[in-house]
């Protein structure tokens, strides 16, 4: 699993890697927490890439219903149907019934889509920050994680021929429900090391010398120790090496880091906090520890 990794350009821990392969190998969920920025979304990507495998992706939000995220009737096929009916004859109820819930008229969404794919094998199915969504809608998962199936009250119950590979984010804004989390395995997404951090700099940015890359993840790292509202996660470490690779730049400097924290930073307290003197400091720091090594 960690060769499949490194050939998407992933760096990815041993731990995440032996979790991603216990998930396939036992056909169990997989439940990715962590703070966002930190590759969680890019996990199933990888993964969907790696396998050649169909990515489905169900991005959660506030409000989101069955009708949106799992199936819902075609109502004006449907209207049309029952009309047509009516003017050739038919009226019994029953069979217009049948022929109105029946697959034609079926419009199914990404958890269904999930459950019903054929062509590639099993999608990766992922179910993007989760906590977005209401506790009832949680609820809701439970029989599609347990039996990977979902009931629809007009046809019966919908099971996969093959369990897809499923992959649930969250970025902790609430607590996930302990019955949800008893069906997945578990993962903690942490921010990489120094090391991980400059790794995925250097592939994901090739254009960036080598000593800026290490000025600017070692900034990046002290950065995530001052508490600040939002740290800045991997995108916004790759963001920032562009842009200042774009700028031609060789090295940090205090007007550099000035003009370009917008890239990294993205809310005008933590901006105000770097440029009143703190992200001086940190840079003058980075530099002392680059030189001593």
């Amino acid at each position: 699993m960690l060769e499949l990794m490194d050939r998407q350009n992933y760096v990815a821990s041993r731990a995440l890697a032996t979790v991603l392969f216990l998930s396939l190998r036992m056909q169990r969920p997989l439940l990715l927490e962590g703070e966002a920025g930190v590759g969680k979304t890019e996990i199933a990507k990888v993964l969907a890439q790696g396998l050649n495998r169909p990515l489905i992706r169900l991005q959660c939000y506030e409000g989101l219903d069955i009708s949106t995220a799992v199936y819902e009737w075609n109502y004006p096929a449907q209207m049309l149907e029952i009309r047509l009916s009516e003017a050739t004859g038919e009226t019994e109820r029953s069979a217009i019934e049948r022929n109105i819930f029946s697959d034609d008229y079926l419009i199914r969404r990404p958890v269904l889509q999930a459950l019903s794919a054929k062509e590639g094998g099993a999608p990766i199915f992922l179910i993007d920050e989760l906590d977005r969504t209401d506790e009832a809608f949680e609820a809701y998962l439970l029989e599609l994680l347990s039996e990977y199936q979902v009931s629809i009250p007009e046809i019966g119950v919908v099971k996969a021929d093959e369990p897809p590979i499923v992959i649930i984010t969250t970025n902790r804004t609430r607590e996930i429900h302990d019955a949800l989390k008893r069906r997945c395995l578990y993962h903690w997404v942490d921010y990489p090391t120094a090391e991980a951090e400059l790794e995925i700099v250097r592939r994901k940015v090739p254009g960036c010398n080598a000593a800026l890359s290490e000025e600017l993840v070692g900034y990046v790292q002290k950065l995530r120790r001052l508490d600040l509202f939002k740290n800045p996660g991997i995108a916004e470490t790759i963001d920032w090496a562009t842009a200042l690779t774009e700028l031609d730049s060789v090295g940090l400097d205090p007007e550099m880091v000035s003009d370009t924290i917008g890239t990294l930073l993205k809310y005008q307290d933590d901006i105000a906090r770097i440029e009143e003197g703190e992200g001086r400091k940190l840079l003058e720091e980075v530099k002392s520890e680059l030189a001593a090594v």
